[in-house]
């Protein structure tokens, strides 16, 4: 096991760019000046948006080489004609289906008509058990219900009753009138009429539906929590017993919906996550029509079903797709369909991949990394100005406990019990595999938590912390330039997968993660005046990005992003700290040593920038504005680095250029 990052074979090996391009930087535009541009703007350039896509960048290059290798596979799998009921047959099915674009334009819309008529032909008395089948199958109108861990006590499940049942998600969509919202929502409203007259409906009564279905969404989402309250998680532990819930929400039939819906008696507690939003469900169940209701279970249904029919309901989806992120093309349908694949048997692929492109030396080498940032963030905690030497203690505590997960699963998903029959319609076999995770999502009820578990794909680009687990997981996939490559200078593995690592750790100590303990309970280990400390410092972060326009009247909204901002710096300063002990101990010295012309810490910083060089459409930026808890990728950069002291040393940037940030104004949390 490396314990420490080691890309040359001696101390003195000169090492050389391979992650990044120093042809690819452009000193017309200074470092000081706009440093994300300095960095990727020849990139920008040479990488023009095509229609398919929304934006595209450094992680849409990595998730493409990931999608190559998983096509190949895929493929691979059905040219071993596999046998009926084998893993490799069940996923050489799905992807064949998905890819079958002539079977399911002939089929139409004929595989759900069978349930839009039981819909349809429900009777007044029937209503309640329309409801709960609609729960148990297809939707969660109104409201959702699931199992997850106990915030309070993380080694168990608790029931969770929470707000959902708007398909625009956030709430602004419905009720502000400016003119993008009012955009959206009028695409969103064609949307409806167009997949109900799919689906067989005439156009009057697709407008009822659709009518209906805004009448009803908008009372949803007139209840739901802003997006800046969603970030408070405390405010969304509310504990009530089984009478209680009954009690406060007495038009849902509480005694039938978890034994119908889910296949277990009624819990003891219930933690209602959104107490205002269940409420309006409860209000609306009572108050609306049968018809109202009908009609908003037939979206619901026909949306959920949309995406596995025929062309003409994808082609629909996709035209609200353009207007909410400008995106001009659909997607291939390989791609499409090896998305649906991976949705279904994404571990089933994932071991396929681990087999053949992730080494035992890659997964050496980030253990061996992961306790270079973890011994790194402890010197952080034990340094911060701001923090009483008890909290720190238990940061220090919390930071131990960290549980790394690195690749893939120690144990794979067992698929033996899905069925997949290539006489049934593509809808009716991914409906078939919705339900199998379904079941075995609620068989973890009664029993302990398994921290076994992933909630990734090895194949995917992207790492993450798990608050209740208190673990930082990086699939294999992530093992890449530029984050990670064997040939890739130290300096550009720590400024790539170091800080990746970095910020996931970090995400246990911001505005959410400090919530949690060492076990993951969300227990209160903070002194007062600490909490205190904490609060100004994130409220002067997050000022900096709300100060960001983004496109004309439109702000950052540094309050919703906070946690990803927070553990952006950290990952970068983190790494950095790491990334000069590792220098030391091999003995280089990073003050005199240069890599094809550039300093270390030039270097480190440069393949940061260089991770989230993209181009974005405006309506992309738009909506992520709205609803991506991720800055956007040259916030990340020039917003993060004009706080770090190292970073304006390693390019002499000065008070009179724009990168600059005065000392005073500048933001350290961790």
């Amino acid at each position: 096991m490396a314990l420490t990052l080691t890309a040359a074979s001696g101390a003195n090996a000169q090492e050389h760019l391979h992650s990044l391009d120093a042809k690819q930087i452009d000193n017309s535009i200074p470092a000081g000046t706009d440093f994300y541009r300095h960095v990727n703007k020849k990139w920008q350039d040479a990488n023009p948006l095509t229609p398919e896509h929304a934006r595209y960048g450094k992680f849409n290059v990595l998730s493409d080489t990931s999608e190559m290798r998983v096509k190949n596979l895929v493929l691979g799998l059905a040219a071993t004609d596999p046998q009926l009921g084998t893993v490799a047959f069940k996923v050489s099915t799905i992807y064949n289906q998905a890819m079958d674009s002539v079977r399911r334009n002939a089929e139409g819309a004929a595989p759900i008509q069978a349930d839009l008529k039981k819909i349809e032909a429900t009777t007044p008395e029937g209503m309640e058990d329309l409801f709960m089948w609609m729960h148990a199958n297809y939707a969660s109108p109104f409201f959702g219900a699931g199992i997850q861990e106990d915030l309070a006590n993380s080694k168990v499940y608790a029931m969770y009753v929470s707000g959902g049942g708007i398909g625009l998600g956030d709430r602004d969509y419905y009720l502000l009138n400016d003119k993008r919202n009012k955009e959206v929502r009028e695409a969103y409203q064609k949307l409806i009429v167009k997949q109900m007259m799919n689906a067989g409906f005439k156009k009057k009564e697709a407008n009822r539906i659709m009518k209906n279905v805004m009448k009803i969404e908008t009372a949803i989402a007139d209840s739901t929590k802003t997006r800046e309250e969603s970030r408070d998680i405390p405010a969304m532990y509310n504990p009530r017993s089984f009478a209680q819930l009954k009690e406060m929400y007495p038009h849902i039939n509480w005694d039938r919906f978890f034994v119908e819906t889910m296949g277990i008696e009624s819990p003891e507690q219930v933690i209602v996550t959104d107490l205002k939003t269940v409420k309006q469900a409860d209000n609306l169940l009572a108050s609306l029509t049968d018809r109202e209701i009908k009609d908003y279970y037939l979206w619901k249904y026909v949306a959920q079903a949309a995406g596995k029919l025929s062309d003409n309901f994808t082609d629909a989806a996709f035209e609200f797709s353009k207007v909410m992120s400008g995106v001009q093309q659909q997607r291939p349908r390989w791609k499409r369909a090896l998305g649906a694949t991976e949705s279904a048997m994404g571990e089933a692929v994932g071991q396929l991949y681990v087999e053949k492109y992730f080494p035992q030396s890659s997964k050496d080498y980030m253990i061996g990394l992961v306790e270079n940032l973890r011994t790194a963030l402890g010197k952080h905690i034990l340094n911060l100005d701001w923090m009483t030497d008890d909290t720190k203690l238990n940061a220090i505590k919390k930071l131990n406990a960290f549980t790394v997960k690195i690749g893939y699963p120690d144990k794979w998903k067992d698929y033996s019990t899905m069925e997949i029959d290539p006489k049934l319609s593509y809808y009716e076999n991914m409906h078939n595999v919705g339900m199998w995770h379904q079941k075995e999502y609620y068989k973890k009820w009664g029993k302990p938590v398994d921290r076994t578990e992933w909630g990734m794909t090895p194949q995917t680009v992207n790492a993450y912390y798990n608050p209740l687990a208190n673990e930082i997981v990086f699939p294999a996939a992530i093992l890449q330039a530029p984050f990670f490559d064997p040939q890739s200078s130290d300096a550009e593995n720590y400024g790539g997968i170091g800080v990746v690592i970095g910020h996931e750790m970090t995400h246990g100590f911001d505005d959410q993660g400090r919530n949690f303990d060492a076990d993951g309970n969300m227990i209160n280990w903070w002194l007062p005046e600490d909490i205190e400390a904490f609060a100004a410092k994130t409220k002067g972060l997050g000022a900096q990005f709300d100060e960001v326009e983004v496109l004309p009247g439109l702000h950052a909204n540094g309050t919703y992003t906070m946690g990803e901002n927070i553990a952006d710096q950290g990952g970068l300063r983190v790494a950095m700290t790491a990334f000069l002990d590792s220098q030391k101990k091999k003995g280089v010295d990073v003050a005199t040593e240069t890599i094809e012309g550039f300093t270390p810490a030039q270097v480190f910083y440069m393949n940061y920038a260089n991770l989230w060089g993209q181009n974005i459409r405006d309506e992309e930026i738009r909506s992520l504005t709205t609803g991506d808890v991720h800055s956007l990728g040259e916030n990340r950069v020039n917003v993060t680095l004009r706080n770090l002291e190292p970073f304006f040393k390693a390019f002499n940037i000065t008070e009179d250029q724009p990168m600059w940030r005065p000392v005073e104004e500048r933001v350290i949390i961790w």
